[in-house]
């Protein structure tokens, strides 16, 4: 009666969630504060003052059809503008309002894209390890199109291009990058960006067909010390999936973009069809309200100060406690290789302490675990004991 597929997705949440909803159920066992989640991406960094003082003005000025009636489809288009003028001062581009579709945050611009690529279920999307385990579902069941895999470089998380290459064939239809990275925290450097654009443009060439770049970018404000390279400035065939639930700390406002460069082979083709795809999505428009919000964020600066000290706090315990990992560039994750070599292990064990962590198996990187740490400051220093009783743990077995 019902799509099997469906039911089953339905029925089983990812990992991440299902260790978010654990440390629900145990906080009512043993506390709130004595269950140290960090399972989930969800900012502990309150939204800018600005957001709020933006909201009471339009609430107290503005009437309620102005606040929550429909915008067109792509966005309202003076919102739009903005977006586009804030862009081009901060990349030097040439954007305007007509390149970009405003979305219920980057799942949707993600699904828009895979949707209106898709020309045949032989179609094939490539993400590189570690990746975000919602892109399968994306595009398997949203877009029904193939998914796969390259392996991951875990020495410096970049691109292994070996591997890369090997994956790549006529039915390519797009990459899928990821920087900053969730879940490894790796922003892309400028040689990584110049030599995966050679790649695409060699591959396009020789299979007589581009094969488009799917930049995922929610964490693009988050990096602490070399920005993460703006990749339509890299590669023309680059569509751009944004969303302001971590630089803002709106997760659950879900209000983000999808922009498609006027450089992009047969750009207003690809538009239109991503135009299309949001409409058989049944997207409708993007959240009338957080639209306006986002009008007024251009040029404004992102909090991440609270980030990079949690980052610096957790990687000084975990090297004392013997972890190895590569320290993050961006994002708010860490992703140490664990002792043993079984990340879906050693994280059955920290639930035993109540310590939630993700395992890298569903990431496409066994033997690592995420550490999501967009958390209270103390949450982190009353856990380090924790991650250093069970690497004791392990080095104590014969």
């Amino acid at each position: 009666m019902f799509s099997k597929e469906m039911v089953r997705r339905g029925s089983q949440r990812s990992v991440i969630r299902e260790l978010f909803e654990y440390g629900n159920q145990r906080a009512k066992i043993v506390g709130r504060e004595n269950v140290f989640d960090f399972s989930l991406g969800n900012p502990s960094i309150p939204s800018p003052d600005w957001v709020g003082q933006e909201l009471q003005t339009m609430l107290q000025t503005q009437t309620p059809i102005q606040l929550h009636s429909y915008t067109s489809a792509p966005g309202a288009e003076e919102v739009r503008r903005a977006v586009a003028e804030d862009l081009n001062r901060r990349f030097g581009t040439d954007y305007t309002a007509d390149n970009l579709y405003l979305t219920a945050g980057a799942a949707a611009a993600l699904s828009a894209c895979f949707k209106a690529l898709t020309t045949a279920p032989t179609d094939e999307f490539v993400a590189i390890a570690p990746y975000f385990p919602e892109y399968e579902c994306f595009v398997c069941d949203g877009a029904g199109a193939q998914f796969r895999v390259t392996p991951p470089e875990t020495e410096t998380f970049q691109i292994d291009f070996d591997g890369l290459e090997a994956c790549l064939n006529t039915n390519t239809k797009a990459v899928i990058v990821n920087s900053p990275n969730n879940p490894s925290g790796a922003v892309y450097t400028p040689q990584t960006a110049e030599r995966l654009a050679e790649l695409l443009r060699r591959k396009s060439e020789e299979y007589g067909h581009p094969i488009f770049l799917i930049s995922d970018e929610p964490y693009r404000e988050l990096v602490y010390d070399a920005p993460a390279p703006f990749l339509p400035n890299y590669y023309k065939d680059t569509l751009v999936c944004y969303s302001w639930s971590k630089s803002l700390s709106l997760p659950g406002e879900r209000i983000g973009y999808v922009l498609v460069p006027p450089s992009l082979t047969d750009s207003a083709q690809a538009y239109a069809a991503i135009c299309g795809a949001g409409r058989c999505l049944g997207y409708v428009n993007a959240p009338s309200l957080f639209q306006k919000v986002i009008a007024q964020a251009g040029g404004k600066p992102v909090e991440i100060e609270a980030y990079r000290k949690n980052r610096d706090l957790l990687c000084e315990g975990l090297k004392k406690a013997g972890y190895t990992f590569t320290v993050p560039g961006g994002a708010f994750y860490l992703f140490p290789a664990v002792p043993g070599g079984d990340g879906e292990e050693f994280c059955r064990r920290a639930m035993k302490q109540d310590l939630l962590v993700v395992p890298g198996e569903g990431f496409g990187c066994p033997g690592h675990i995420r550490i999501s740490y967009c958390v209270a400051e103390d949450t982190i220093r009353r856990a380090l004991p924790i991650f250093e009783r069970l690497m004791q743990e392990y080095q104590s077995q014969p």
